[in-house]
């Protein structure tokens, strides 16, 4: 009988097992499966209007309003507070193109990318670390939604604004507020089903439908306010000193939005049919785009001050206070807005967070997990957690952000100082994926003590004033260093670790830059046996330009690239 069972159990955990290359072993079926490997040809849709569309449509998310509404609250002019947005988001923008060439040079997601530079198994920390984010940001994003589901609904039907609450006070929310959360992200779940390759048509339509919404809005609130000049005219309310770090806060708040995407525009840019096109049309898109939309929500942030005699930070919570004193029109126009920006928030959600989660899921346990179960385990993480208590405030809102960016700054410094300035952007794509001992990325003991040291010295630079942000009492120093925190984890950590790797050189790494990535176009990941060494060595199949033997590329099959060291 317990022989019986246990192999129920075992044909049970067998059906689990997502699809695997034939020939992989055991080791090899927890690094890889068809959504770890390279991204092949036929795959590789993404042109750079797809990117463009992309991140136009996650501009238009109530996320990036919110902030710049909130640099408003915390006492900047308009003016002001758009060029925190135009600074932080072109920054961010070239952060993003850093990180998003190394997918699209060699097709692969954030989590192999890791492993480059933290280990065949050390990458499994910042993966971990990445997906939890994610799961997070997922809720508060879904929770979002839900408010533009509670308006439509209210648009409709105005007395479920007065719907009986059964929730006690101690959980933070109420009857009417979680239904429209949950209803939210009931209707999100059949989005996360899709592939990624495909996904791109959901932000194409996003992209016409959701910034005419948003100008509509941008004009609704102007007329409102009786035009532009009562709105721009209002000045500042800090001066001095405080100004200045005011402006330097609005800065990072911007970089901070972009903290999760950063890291994980692999995930997407491995789509991109040549490296090009994922440079260029991100780097110029993002600035624009999220300027447009902050532009937007400054404005009408600032136009609730006009109308209301309060600053109003979340756009929904002024829409809100539209249907408070409107009619039949007013109630049809709120409704079309919240629903505009409810297919924003579904569209962010899947490209920021259900996709990267699933990804860094699929790392995780990629022997039971693929993109779409990952995805999936997102959701109900998300369900779970309580993000109402992240947006209560927009103090607590910014306190989140900024403890996101401590944590993924030191993950972003040390992946970009490995591939630029320590490999020159030389990766050998089938050692990523192997668990041998005596492959380079494998370090001796699975995990490179070099990458978690830069790590941990790019958290400690900020622990300090991120304990200050929180409440508790700390060197005025310190709160300065946090107030640059993307700055100084970045910075700190990608400085240790060149230190690090020139005072204890790491194999397979380049004299001089040596991208090879488009060199390939299929990648057998087995052993094998009936190959000999040429598999064993980490051969992969090229465009008959060049392959790999011996674990380095060369430019023919048989002679050895120059310029291959340890560095």
């Amino acid at each position: 009988m317990a022989t019986l069972r246990t192999s129920k159990v075992a044909h049970l955990v067998s059906m689990l097992e997502v699809t695997a290359e034939p020939g992989l072993t055991n080791k090899q079926l927890f690094l890889t499966n068809y959504d770890l490997k390279p991204v092949e040809p036929a795959r590789r849709q993404w042109g750079p209007w797809n990117f463009v569309g992309f991140w136009i449509a996650d501009a238009f998310n109530i996320n990036t309003w919110m902030i710049a509404s909130s640099m408003i609250i915390s006492g900047l002019s308009w003016w002001q507070a758009w060029i925190c947005v135009w600074l932080g988001y072109f920054i961010a923008g070239a952060f993003i193109c850093s990180t998003g060439r190394i997918g699209a040079v060699y097709h692969i997601p954030f989590p192999v990318v890791s492993r480059a530079s933290f280990g065949i198994w050390g990458s499994l920390w910042p993966v971990f670390n990445r997906a939890a984010m994610a799961c997070i940001w997922y809720g508060v994003q879904s929770y979002i939604g839900g408010t533009c589901v509670y308006l439509m609904i209210r648009s409709i039907w105005p007395s479920f604004d007065t719907l009986h609450n059964s929730l006690p006070a101690s959980s933070g929310t109420n009857t009417r507020d979680f239904l429209s959360f949950f209803l939210f992200w009931l209707c999100s779940l059949p989005a996360i089903w899709f592939p990624v390759h495909k996904i791109r048509h959901l932000f194409t339509v996003k992209s016409f439908i959701v910034p005419p919404a948003g100008i509509a809005f941008f004009i609704w609130a102007i007329v409102k306010a009786h035009g532009l000049g009562p709105i721009v005219h209002q000045p500042s309310t800090i001066s001095g000193g405080e100004l200045g770090w005011g402006i330097i806060k609005g800065i990072m708040s911007s970089i901070a939005n972009f903290a999760t995407l950063i890291v994980n525009d692999p995930d997407f840019s491995r789509f991109a049919a040549k490296p090009r096109d994922a440079l260029w049309s991100q780097f110029f898109t993002i600035p624009c785009a999220f300027a447009f939309t902050s532009f937007v929500g400054i404005i009408v942030s600032s136009s609730s001050t006009v109308i209301f005699d309060e600053p109003i930070w979340s756009p929904l919570t002024l829409l809100g206070k539209f249907l408070d004193t409107g009619d039949s029109g007013t109630r049809a126009g709120v409704f079309f807005i919240a629903f505009a920006f409810a297919l924003a928030q579904l569209g962010t959600n899947i490209a920021a967070n259900s996709v990267s989660a699933g990804t860094d899921m699929t790392a995780l346990l990629p022997r039971y997990l693929n993109i779409r179960r990952g995805g999936y385990i997102c959701a109900a993480i998300g369900l779970a957690m309580c993000p109402w208590n992240l947006l209560s405030t927009s103090n607590n809102f910014t306190t989140y952000l900024s403890a996101y960016s401590v944590f993924l700054s030191s993950i972003a410094g040390v992946i970009i100082c490995d591939y630029y300035w320590v490999r020159k952007g030389y990766y050998q794509i089938k050692d990523l994926y192997s668990g041998r001992k005596t492959d380079p990325y494998y370090y001796g003991v699975g995990a490179s003590w070099r990458a978690y040291v830069s790590y941990i010295c790019g958290i400690l630079i900020n622990i300090v004033g991120f304990v200050g942000a929180i409440g508790r009492p700390v060197p005025l120093g310190a709160q300065y260093i946090y107030n640059l925190n993307f700055f100084c984890g970045f910075i700190v950590s990608a400085g240790v670790y060149y230190l690090l790797c020139w005072a204890w050189p790491i194999p397979a790494v380049s004299e001089h830059w040596h991208e090879v990535g488009d060199e390939i176009t299929e990648v057998s990941l087995a052993y094998g046996d009936s190959r000999g060494s040429d598999v064993e060595s980490g051969s992969a199949t090229g465009s008959g330009h060049g392959s790999f033997k011996g674990g380095v590329y060369s430019s023919e099959a048989v002679a050895p690239s120059k310029g291959i060291k340890e560095f």
